[in-house]
């Protein structure tokens, strides 16, 4: 059997507040919800859990106040069996907050709190040599640690992987030039490249700028990958799955979450595949993702498996 490709995953971890509604708020007011949970999330931290799922051994580095709150958070990624040991705790900090409306279309509003304290710049990696890791993964919630990360991973001929979100122009700008590849959602490609581009333009724009592989997602519509060989621009549409609960309905790959397709298209298993079809694994194990009927209490929080990705095509 092959040995389990490593991971090492840089970024958000946060305690998310998620709540269901009917529809998304318009205007100011109270609004009940349906339903709600709280788990432990954040970009690099679903990313984590999401690659460990689909066969990579996977360790987090990530940042946390000394409060109860990152007591509750590592608890819930270890029990997914990623490995907790590089995440710190900041004496006085308090840990990341999200709150996360969700409508019966999985259409969301996001909105998280990073404390300062907690966020703070590293002064070193958590570990002297990253040549343990098969790749490195960063977002861009906790640029300090994303910069050491990914200039460390390309020093040692890794693949510096960045999830490039919603985030200030400056940490774009910081972290692009240090990625081996890049992952970008279609908002945080508009801050890069100018509000008013399409995806595809965007997608081609960003690859002007890098030497790195390039890809912008883009939800429901699929995502786009520029093809550095023939030169232009490249589309992978979102595969559609069969609807398997109440809700959330029918929906496209990436829905309620786009970063979900992110995830799994940088995950281990899925780095051995040509482009193309590791695009549509991911869009399909998004898909997995947001249909997912597990243990928790709304069916698309639990990750899936790489079996049941394969058994979506």
């Amino acid at each position: 059997m092959a040995k389990p490709v490593k991971l090492l995953s840089v970024g958000a971890l946060t305690l998310d507040t998620i709540l269901r509604v009917e529809t998304l708020p318009v205007h100011q007011g109270k609004f009940i919800a349906s339903d709600g949970v709280q788990i432990a999330s954040g970009m690099a931290t679903s990313a984590a859990c999401a690659a460990h799922r689909l066969g990579a051994e996977v360790s987090l580095w990530a940042s946390a106040g000394d409060d109860a709150v990152a007591d509750q958070l590592i608890a819930g990624i270890e029990a997914e069996g990623v490995d907790c040991t590089f995440v710190r705790r900041v004496r006085g900090a308090r840990s990341a907050l999200a709150s996360i409306l969700v409508d019966a279309h999985g259409e969301r509003i996001i909105v998280p709190f990073y404390d300062g304290l907690a966020q703070a710049d590293p002064e070193v990696l958590p570990v002297a040599d990253l040549t343990a890791f098969d790749a490195v993964l960063v977002d861009v919630r906790w640029p300090g640690a994303a910069a050491l990360a990914l200039k460390a991973a390309r020093a040692v001929g890794r693949p510096a992987i960045l999830d490039a979100d919603t985030a200030p122009l400056e940490v774009l700008e910081q972290l692009l030039p240090l990625a081996t590849h890049i992952v970008a959602s279609e908002p945080a490609a508009r801050i890069v490249c100018g509000q008013a581009l399409d995806p595809e333009t965007a997608c081609a724009d960003l690859a002007s700028r890098t030497d790195a592989f390039v890809a912008v997602t883009g939800g429901a519509a699929g995502c786009w990958w520029h093809d550095r060989r023939a030169g232009y621009v490249r589309h992978v549409a979102a595969p559609r799955v069969r609807r398997l609960t109440r809700w959330p309905p029918a929906m496209s790959s990436t829905a309620p979450s786009p970063s979900g397709w992110r995830k799994p298209c940088r995950s281990s298993r899925l780095c051995a595949l040509p482009v193309r079809p590791r695009r549509s694994n991911a869009c399909a194990s998004a898909a997995g993702w947001a249909r997912r009927i597990g243990p928790r209490r709304w069916p698309w929080l639990r990750r899936p498996g790489q079996p049941e990705t394969d058994a979506l095509f």
